[in-house]
Order: structure tokens, then C-alpha cells, then sequence
């Protein structure tokens, strides 16, 4: 399918799958503001004089993963000696609880259509999987508050930055998320909203459906086999597939 194939191609290629894998920041809820927040009160609370605005952050998405970011920006300044590994730890660990504190505060809902598209995947016994570069404390911070403490029990893999030697684009959430549910690629649809997690899972030879996200909606998403502002789209297009003859 083309990358400019509306909802009712989006609705057939996600009713077919086997699994739908999910990316989280910025695909389930718009968290990166949050992110960018939390970053800016760690720096203050340690200390440093760095201030992260949109247009810093947007640049610093690029480079996927909360400490290999402010490793990143430490070198744009060109100050010697880098942070060490227990710095920049540290840093992120302060990092980690303010934006859970921040997410707590219930600001930051799922996006449209996200909680529709989880429960008609469970109505049609589609088995669900997170692929991120996040870490597990704010998948959990994020999703403890939108769906519930239990809400792990609904996935059937949950892979995170840290559990793999390399972070998006690199395929390697996605190659393990296929190992541990025991399917092909060709049985999946990976839900992104970047170019990096687009690379990462079209690198892994899973179908992609992206969905714009605020920081990433200008990224090349021609690889995509589909492209949605959001997943409220899908709505309407499953229940005209649904309601065809040869839909089962």
C-alpha cells in the first residue's frame, strides 16, 4: 500500500494482522512536551544552566534515548570533560520521576482513538506488543494512569530501550518483540510516529502505520504503508469492513 492509503486501507491492513505493535511516545499519547519539561526541572535541580525550548528538543529527538540525548547535547557545547555514565544517571533518574509526577497529574491522555484501537484488537483476539526506546518506569508511569495498574496484563511483549544492545533506528526492539511472540514480520503492523521508529521496524520487515505525531508530523514517512493524523480515523473505515460479506 502506498503511504498516502486512507483509513479503509489502514482499517484492512490492522484487522489482518496478528499482532499490532506499539510505539509510545508520541504514538499512544503525546508525551514528548512532558519529556521536555521533566528534562528542563532535572537540569535545574542539579544545577546546570541548560534549558531545552521545542525547537532544541525537536533537534534532539533525532537522537533516540533520554541519556544518549543529554550525552549529545553535552558535546554540542563542546565542554570538557563529558558527563560521566553516573552523571548522566543520576540526571535521568531525576529525570524519570518528574515526568512521572508530571504524568500523574493526568494532563497527558492517550491519544484519539488509541484506548478504541486496544479494545477492538482484544475483541478480535489480536495479541498486542509495546516496541519503544522509553524506558519501562515511563511506560508504566504513562499507563498506569490511562489504563489502569494492570495494565500489562493486555500485552503480550513489552520491550523497551534498555532491554536491547541498540535503540531505534536500530530494529532491535522490533527483531525481539518478533522473538518473543514467535511471529513473521509479514503477521505484524508496527503503530509509529517517527522516522526513526518507521526506519526500525521497516528494518525488522514489519508493515508500518504511522500515525503524526506534534514533534515528528513533518518527518519522511514514504516508507509507511499508511500515514493518519491519529487513530480516531480507523473507526468508522473497520466498521465498513467489518460489516462486508467476506469479513469474518
Amino acid at each position: 500500500m502506498p503511504c498516502d492509503a486512507g483509513p479503509c486501507d489502514a482499517g484492512e491492513l490492522i484487522r489482518r494482522a496478528a499482532a499490532l505493535i506499539f510505539d509510545v511516545d508520541g504514538t499512544l499519547a503525546e508525551t514528548e512536551e512532558l519529556h521536555r519539561q521533566a528534562f528542563n526541572l532535572a537540569f535545574v535541580r542539579r544545577g546546570l544552566d541548560w534549558h531545552w525550548d521545542r525547537a532544541v528538543y525537536k533537534e534532539l529527538l533525532r537522537v533516540t534515548g533520554g541519556k544518549e540525548r543529554m550525552r549529545a547535547y553535552h558535546a554540542r557545547l563542546g565542554i570538557a570533560p563529558p558527563l560521566s555514565d553516573m552523571d548522566i544517571a543520576e540526571l535521568h533518574r531525576i529525570k524519570t520521576a518528574h515526568y512521572a509526577e508530571l504524568v500523574e497529574t493526568g494532563c497527558c491522555p492517550l491519544r484519539p482513538g488509541v484506548t478504541d484501537q486496544l479494545a477492538a484488537a482484544r475483541a478480535r483476539g489480536q495479541r498486542l506488543a509495546i516496541a519503544t526506546t522509553t524506558s519501562h518506569g515511563n511506560i508504566d508511569a504513562l499507563l498506569s494512569r490511562a489504563l489502569g495498574k494492570r495494565w500489562a496484563g493486555d500485552f503480550d511483549a513489552i520491550v523497551a530501550g534498555d532491554d536491547v544492545p541498540h535503540k531505534k533506528p536500530a530494529p532491535d526492539v522490533y527483531l525481539e518483540i518478533l522473538a518473543r511472540l514467535k511471529l513473521d514480520a509479514s503477521d505484524c503492523v508496527a503503530i509509529e510516529d517517527s522516522a526513526n521508529g518507521l526506519i526500525a521496524a521497516s528494518r525488522a520487515g514489519i508493515p508500518v502505520l504511522i500515525t503524526r505525531s506534534m514533534f515528528f508530523g513533518d518527518d519522511d514517512f514514504t516508507a509507511a504503508q499508511v500515514v493518519l493524523d491519529d487513530l480516531s480515523e480507523l473507526g468508522a473505515a473497520q466498521q465498513k469492513i467489518e460489516k462486508q460479506p467476506h469479513a469474518q
